[in-house]
């Protein structure tokens, strides 16, 4: 077979050649260097792995990095974590394993600032914290000043609508006689006593409202 014949071939000239051996999965694509290799000089051989590279590899590399995640996971481990324990073993599957991971200047400054690094995105994460805490207080003395403000609309309306009827019922007893003119100024006398207790709330409520708009001013 002319494939197989090929393939033979191509092993024994090409199969320890210095391309193959600095050949990084990483980086490069393995369709464009299987081509620049096969092209030329093996054409039928190109041809099969060019039908062989077109064929479903299905969830293959999926599945892979699930079991992966299953090996570095732990209970209550956070996804940053997840995600940099990936990294690293990532890195040392490209390297070719943990002995053939490059040391370089750059990772050992890198883990030389890890600490710092660690305490500045711990001081960025309470920060943020007290932020959303802040922003909660904030809305909810927004929303407690908000009714608060309906609460004093509904007291004014009230206070006003029970002044005018006693001052209404006070003028129209002055016409009447004395049993109903004492009936009437009852009436008008209970009302400016449920008026006062309203206008009472109504100054406590105006009370609340400013110490709910200076904790608001204060709230930063």
């Amino acid at each position: 077979d002319a494939v197989v014949q090929q393939f033979d071939s191509f092993l024994s000239l090409h199969g320890k050649s210095e391309g193959f051996l600095r050949f990084k999965p990483m980086e490069q694509r393995l369709d464009t260097f299987l081509h620049q290799t096969l092209n030329s000089s093996f054409p039928e051989l190109w041809s099969f792995f060019q039908r062989l590279l077109l064929l479903s590899h299905g969830q293959a590399t999926v599945e892979r990095g699930f079991i992966v995640n299953r090996e570095v996971e732990t209970h209550n481990i956070k996804e940053e974590t997840i995600e940099a324990q990936r990294l690293v073993c990532d890195q040392i599957r490209a390297s070719g394993g943990v002995l053939k991971v490059s040391i370089t200047e750059e990772l050992l400054t890198s883990v030389a600032s890890a600490r710092t690094k660690y305490r500045i995105h711990l001081d960025e994460e309470r920060r943020k914290r007290e932020g959303a805490m802040r922003g909660l207080r904030r809305k909810a003395l927004e929303d407690e000043l908000a009714e608060l403000k309906k609460e004093r609309e509904v007291l004014t309306e009230v206070c006003t609508s029970l002044q005018k009827d006693a001052d209404q019922l006070a003028e129209h007893a002055e016409n009447k006689s004395n049993t109903l003119m004492a009936q009437m100024i009852t009436k008008s006398n209970t009302l400016r006593r449920r008026c006062k207790e309203k206008c009472d709330e109504l100054k406590n409520v105006e009370c609340e409202i400013a110490v709910k708009a200076n904790e608001l001013r204060h709230c930063n």
